[in-house]
């Protein structure tokens, strides 16, 4: 299968990338830099230019590309979170119907925020839709709705409602497991937020299994079995790592000075169901959090 993949050089892409050649499929990959390698084709939003040889015989489109969310939202940085995802996807569906692109399928992230940021004890699946629309619950549905915009051009759509990706040495994990080596680790506000997470492994394997199955459409939340609260989160980390909790928790109001409106997403959570994705037949690999925690301390 020939394969195009945006954001193929972040911390999803690279370990995906790599595990679909291993499958024997060919991968394309856009970079906003200028290389040899014949299967990576330079983009420019601004410009809006892609390379129109990433589109020949293409069967699959499989959007990552995003700005870090983990930034200060600044008004500025606001409008990047959104041209990074949303214009990015408009842009691919330009090229590909001046190209008379037919897709077999186009799977693209999306955010367990999609619900909205607050903490409540209401177990959300894919069917409760936006239950406060904030900041990230209105960029996760216009990033969604850009995906399904492609409806036209492919035979099944996929977005993936990602929690926080667990892996050893990018994304938030290398952060957390700091504050617990200088045993500093303490939940945050009032630790009975609650965090959905999944381990990298099971993500990528969730896209490829996504890819490669064709009754697999629609939305579904990538997030594990063990869904912690934010203080038992960090007790166990602390745990994996032989290392001190502390006990009091770090005031929200230190956190809301630090990063401002980003500050929502550490200090509140809801919980989020994966029993529709396991009803397709996809098996976590990492459904117990102590267990994830051991493969990458």
């Amino acid at each position: 299968m020939n394969i195009l993949i945006t954001g193929g050089t972040g911390l999803i892409g690279k370990i995906l990338v790599e595990k679909l050649k291993l499958k024997g499929h060919e991968v394309r990959v856009l970079t906003r830099k200028k290389t040899a390698d014949p299967l990576e084709f330079y983009w420019n939003l601004k410009d809006q230019f892609i390379n129109e040889s990433a589109f020949k015989n293409l069967d699959a489109i499989i959007h990552l590309a995003g700005a870090s969310i983990s930034e200060r939202w600044t008004d500025s940085y606001k409008k990047e979170l959104f041209s990074s995802r949303i214009d990015t996807a408009n842009l691919l569906k330009k090229y590909c119907i001046a190209n008379n692109v037919h897709l077999k399928s186009f799977i693209s992230a999306s955010g367990i925020n999609y619900y909205g940021t607050f903490t409540s004890d209401e177990i959300l699946d894919e069917n409760s839709g936006i239950v406060q629309p904030d900041f990230l619950a209105n960029l996760c549905k216009d990033w969604e709705n850009a995906a399904y915009n492609f409806a036209d051009l492919s035979d099944r759509i996929v977005c993936l409602r990602t929690a926080v990706v667990l892996a050893k040495n990018s994304g938030a994990f290398p952060l957390l497991k700091k504050t617990v080596d200088f045993n500093i680790g303490s939940g945050v506000g009032t630790g009975n937020q609650w965090m959905n997470w999944i381990h990298i492994d099971d993500l990528v394997d969730l896209y490829i299994f996504a890819l490669e199955n064709s009754k697999i459409q629609g939305n579904f939340n990538a997030v594990a079995d063990d869904l912690p609260s934010n203080q038992l989160f960090m007790k166990k980390l602390a745990k994996v790592c032989r290392k001190f909790f502390l006990p009091i928790n770090v005031p929200a109001f230190v956190l809301k000075l630090a990063f401002g409106e980003m500050s929502s997403i550490i200090l509140e959570g809801t919980r989020a169901s994966n029993k529709k994705i396991k009803s397709q037949g996809f098996d976590f690999k990492h459904r117990n959090l102590e267990e994830a925690f051991t493969t990458l301390v």
